[in-house]
């Protein structure tokens, strides 16, 4: 599921070097783990959305773990990472290993480890949502783009991990989110506030915002942006 996450759809097939590293590290074929990440994709309603179905022969277990990241992605995503990180050094992993593991996550402050690979995560997960592109420009500059969260981090613990708590943004338009000058209305166009429209006569604005306004921003391919997110948001920008 961590792996799921981090990389883009069209990624997920067999030949993907960090697919084979982790089949090597798990002593599977690199076939097997890309269809238990197809698994997981059919169980995706963006992907459902679009019409894309994933493969038909998800466990009852994918299911399992699919609904334990969605109801608790910071606790997961530090068990996954540690997961991960232990099976990529040790090619088995032993079950008192998998109870440590969550044990700790039960008890463990939040570290500034934790913390760092937690954002790392974060950002894996949104920009390959994205395709590595801007939602509303398109640039596709990786020093450029941030995984900008709707609901900041502080505001919001259970969901500051959460991938639909994200999007895909330029430098310029993550400041700008970030700050409430810009946000997104219920069908994810783009809203332009009060101050930002007294400053739009400069070109540099234009360019970058004005010519954005009213325009529906790029869907990511999954972990579409949670609209109640963007409401709370949205009342940042009214007030």
């Amino acid at each position: 599921m961590n792996l799921y996450c981090k990389l883009p759809f069209g990624q997920l097939r067999h030949g993907n070097p960090d697919v084979i590293r982790l089949a090597e590290a798990l002593g599977r074929t690199p076939s097997s783990v890309s269809m238990k990440l197809c698994n997981l994709a059919s169980f995706d309603p963006a992907l459902q959305a679009r019409g894309v179905g994933g493969l038909k022969a998800a466990s009852r277990l994918d299911r399992e773990v699919w609904n334990a990241f969605h109801a608790d992605w910071s606790g997961m995503v530090d068990v996954s990472e540690d997961l991960l990180e232990s099976t990529l050094a040790e090619p088995t992993l032993s079950e008192s290993s998998v109870e440590r593991f969550v044990t700790e996550m039960e008890t463990d402050a939040w570290s500034p480890v934790k913390t760092r690979r937690g954002q790392h995560f974060f950002r894996s997960t949104v920009l390959s949502s994205h395709n590595h592109r801007c939602c509303i420009t398109g640039i596709a500059v990786p020093e450029l783009l941030r995984a900008s969260h709707i609901v900041p981090w502080k505001d919001d613990i259970p969901n500051r991990l959460n991938p639909r708590n994200g999007l895909c943004l330029a430098a310029t338009q993550d400041a700008a989110f970030d700050r409430h000058l810009i946000t997104l209305d219920e069908d994810l166009r783009l809203i332009l506030s009060r101050r930002l429209r007294d400053h739009c006569t400069h070109e540099t604005l234009r360019e970058n915002f004005l010519r954005f306004e009213g325009q529906t921003i790029a869907a990511p391919e999954r972990f579409t942006p949670e609209l109640a997110f963007l409401e709370r948001h949205r009342e940042r920008c009214r007030a």
